[in-house]
């Protein structure tokens, strides 16, 4: 009689598959991180830089640099060294807060974004050849998994700052 049980789908404990999770996950963040620093150089930035544009790029609409703040997790002075930087690379651009004359808001420069989507074009497919392999409903259990992890990646990341 198998040991399996019907919620590991025949593949071994719950308890091998949950370090299978963290060990492929692990490889994951790291494999991750190289690709991070692969592509920030081929676009001319620094990794950090390239990780905020992204998160800029996931934004509907212009921000502030208080939110900057808040997607990156630096403090509002380093959040606006970083956006000064990127203003001098050309990668994004202050426009004036329609709401409030004092404020300015960040958005990605229009060429920055055609250049780094030139850039995304190639990591792009090979990416979305690994997904092909994948049902709908194993599609959504990834992005499910995905929108977690990065939930607690980012409470992880608070913590860690804060000091608890």
């Amino acid at each position: 009689m198998s040991t399996d049980s019907p919620r590991t789908g025949g593949r071994g404990s719950r308890e091998e598959l949950l370090a299978r999770v963290v060990e492929e996950s692990r490889r994951h963040y790291a494999g991750h991180s190289l690709f991070n620093q692969a592509l920030a150089g081929r676009v001319g930035l620094h990794p950090t830089d390239l990780q905020c544009v992204a998160l800029l790029d996931l934004e509907p609409g212009p921000v502030g640099t208080g939110d900057v703040a808040r997607l990156t997790g630096l403090t509002s002075g380093s959040a606006t060294r970083l956006v000064d930087r990127l203003v001098r690379a050309g990668v994004v651009e202050r426009l004036a807060d329609p709401g409030d004359r004092r404020r300015s808001l960040v958005a990605l420069a229009p060429d920055a974004r055609a250049r780094l989507g030139e850039a995304w074009e190639a990591p792009g497919r090979a990416f979305g050849a690994v997904l092909e392999g994948y049902t709908d409903a194993e599609l959504a259990v990834i992005a499910d998994f995905m929108r977690r992890a990065a939930e607690a990646g980012r409470a992880q990341a608070e913590r860690l700052r804060s000091g608890d």
